[in-house]
């Protein structure tokens, strides 16, 4: 049986993956049940189930409660009936026969979120700030090498500078992974989002003119992107709190991350 201590090391795992968790806990029994309280087990957001809470029925169901509590990022409380016939409000059936109640909390545990800023220029620099603040895990990614620093980033956990086309292709994106383009430039704009959007990253903000935006999207679609490509595009990027200043283009994109990360907007 799953050591308490590798369920614990499977979600720092899962976590440093970019991926959600749901740590469910045996948290009350009454009667007979096939495992006795503080029994855990980890449902990772794509499915994976490291431990065991009595395996059948019972887990088959847990696992699909865990899964609805990760894709709506909030913990819940279940009881589950283990009784035979016996249906109550509140409670979920599993048709054992084991003759006891269970109660298990599902705790949903997010990684940090990881922001990559594409672009370590007048907008980048104030956004990669405001981030660390917000406690984002920050990448940044530039061809400027007098820009894209560590001493001009402490902040960032990894720094890619180098051809532009090279680190673009070499940037592992996670499904959760939030990403910004404020590079500026129009061609290095459209070869930051058309990387992007192949990678399928679950927010792209693109800094810029609606007209800048409309032009971009209209030669992606020339080279075979279908609308639904750009499902995840934020453009122009931030919500409309009438910005000017680059720290408050950042304060309104770190405010749209934030509406879309704990309202699970897609």
């Amino acid at each position: 049986m799953t050591a308490d201590i590798d369920v614990l090391e499977k979600i720092v795992y899962f976590l440093k993956s970019g991926k959600k968790v749901a740590l469910c806990t045996l948290i009350e029994k009454r009667g007979s049940g096939p495992r006795d309280v503080g029994a855990k087990i980890i449902v990772s957001e794509d499915g994976e189930v490291v431990g065991t809470i009595g395996g059948g029925n019972l887990e088959r169901i847990l696992v699909e409660e865990a899964l609805k509590a990760l894709k709506v990022g909030r913990c819940r409380k279940i009881v589950f009936s283990l009784r035979e016939g016996v249906e109550r409000e509140g409670v979920v059936s599993t048709g054992l026969i084991c003759g006891g109640e269970i109660t298990i909390f599902i705790d949903v545990i997010e990684p940090k979120p990881r922001l990559i800023i594409i672009g370590s220029g007048h907008v980048g620099y104030p956004l990669a700030k405001l981030a660390d603040i917000l406690n984002f895990e920050i990448v940044i990614v530039d061809d400027n090498k007098e820009l894209a620093t560590r001493e001009r980033f402490p902040m960032a956990k990894e720094i890619l500078v180098g051809d532009f086309t090279e680190i673009l292709d070499e940037i592992e994106v996670r499904p959760n992974d939030f990403v910004v383009i404020v590079y500026g430039e129009p061609e290095h704009d459209y070869l930051a989002l058309k990387k992007m959007l192949e990678k399928e990253a679950h927010y792209i903000g693109l800094l810029g003119s609606k007209v800048k935006v409309a032009k971009l999207k209209e030669r992606l679609k020339k080279e075979g992107f279908s609308e639904d490509a750009f499902r995840n595009l934020y453009a122009p990027v931030g919500l409309d709190i009438g910005a000017q200043t680059p720290e408050e283009i950042g304060i309104s994109i770190l405010a749209q991350i934030i509406k879309i990360r704990r309202l699970k907007e897609t």
